[in-house]
């Protein structure tokens, strides 16, 4: 349903509005505003439609990033002008990536000329302060300020998982922009602790003002809020001159929910036997959302039907990696790499009694042969992901969302584990 009951108002920023929901406990409506600011609203002007625009935006990008598996506030778009995210008590600090040197940081560091790229992104922080115009802050000032939220206090552990995040955050929606031929410049976002989770998740928005975007990595054709931050005078022609921009956003961001690409896995099993294996790599591959075909073949029984199967899909066009899973003497592997242009990874099922032996036939191939081997069906899977995420952003999102969450989880039981010795 569309209308909600909201209960009273949270917060009011400059650009939305946060509403309690008191028919959906630890849930929050988020209303953007018709209006577009710069310099701390020293510059305010009324735009319309931008509620809408910003919104759909936000929206879109906050899809792409939980689809990837990035922790997130965003619960699901209730309206054109407002979404539905989780409660969260912000932390006062603005996160900020960047691939290409311009705007303030040239003003905050003489000497270094726009354009200069940053290799990993430079992260910076800035504490939440209208009237000291966002001071930026260190990590250990952020330390040392004790902050606590919904019971969290901001130590150590938590300043390196936001930061830690931001580069991920900032690098998938990089990756996610580039096959429109859009480069993203850098990105402000701001992080909360779920009142009900207690956890650190991205909150707030990522709508065209937290972003520089440029078309062909051109900064004469940005389309995003410093298009207004440039205007030497504000008026009606210049103000539908932004909002074009950020149209063309609105439109474009879509998109990035989407992928040309296609691609899939065929296991080929030696086997019936080894179906349980198989099964294994068809569940990891889905989480990579990576299609999974299994077929049953012997390469020692019937070589001419493991090569006609190899041909039925080398025939209709779509990308393909070749899963090999055959225990004891592997030939099917060998076989098919030896005859085909597309990968093929060997994924044995090892026997308890014969699995050191049966393992030296996949990995000791003869020479032409580019036919990798993992004894994980984790990893098969993951293997591929890594070769179609070199074209398919999707793919790629999910790749690197996985690496972000393993690090953390692994910070957190340090955290865990010192805090039970201490």
């Amino acid at each position: 349903s569309l209308d909600l009951k909201l209960g009273k108002k949270v917060n009011e920023g400059k650009t939305k509005e946060v509403y309690e929901l008191p028919d959906i406990p630890g849930c929050v409506l988020m209303q953007s505003k018709d209006q577009i600011t710069a310099g701390n609203a020293a510059r305010k002007d009324r735009m319309e439609g931008k509620a809408a625009i910003s919104n759909t935006t936000t929206s879109c990008v906050f899809q792409l990033l939980q689809e990837a598996g990035i922790k997130t506030a965003f619960v699901r778009k209730q309206s054109d002008t407002a979404f539905i995210a989780a409660h969260c008590e912000m932390i006062p600090i603005e996160w900020v990536c960047r691939r290409i040197a311009t705007g303030s940081f040239l003003k905050r560091n003489p000497g270094v000329k726009e354009g200069y790229k940053f290799y990993p992104p430079k992260i910076e922080m800035f504490y939440k302060d209208d009237a000291n115009n966002d001071p930026q802050w260190s990590e250990e000032q952020l330390i040392e300020a004790k902050f606590c939220f919904a019971g969290l206090t901001i130590g150590q552990t938590e300043v390196d998982i936001m930061a830690r995040s931001t580069q991920a955050i900032f690098e998938i929606l990089e990756k996610s922009w580039q096959p429109q031929n859009c480069t993203l410049v850098d990105l402000k976002i701001e992080f909360g602790v779920n009142i009900l989770t207690k956890e650190i998740v991205l909150a707030d928005v990522i709508d065209n003002d937290s972003w520089r975007l440029w078309p062909s990595g051109d900064r004469s054709q940005q389309k995003d809020k410093q298009s207004y931050r440039d205007l030497k005078e504000v008026t009606p022609e210049a103000l539908q001159m932004v909002k074009r921009n950020f149209e063309w956003v609105a439109e474009r961001v879509e998109l990035l929910l989407k992928t040309k690409s296609q691609g899939r896995v065929v296991v080929l099993m030696g086997s019936p036997s080894d179906l349980s294996h198989c099964e294994k790599i068809k569940k990891a591959c889905a989480t990579f959302g990576i299609p999974c075909e299994l077929r049953v073949t012997s390469a020692h029984k019937g070589p001419d039907e493991t090569l006609r199967i190899k041909a039925e899909y080398e025939g209709d066009g779509i990308p393909t990696v070749f899963v090999a899973v055959a225990g004891r003497s592997n030939g099917l592997g060998p076989v098919m790499s030896g005859n085909t242009a597309y990968p093929v990874v060997n994924c044995p099922p090892l026997s308890a009694d014969w699995g050191t032996q049966d393992v030296w036939s996949s990995l000791r191939l003869p020479s032409g042969l580019g036919c990798p081997t993992t004894l994980s069906p984790e990893g098969a899977a993951q293997f591929a992901a890594q070769i179609f995420g070199l074209n398919n952003h999707l793919v790629w999102a999910k790749l690197r969302s996985s690496m972000l969450n393993t690090w953390i989880s692994l910070k957190q039981a340090d955290k865990k584990l010192r805090e039970c010795t201490l």
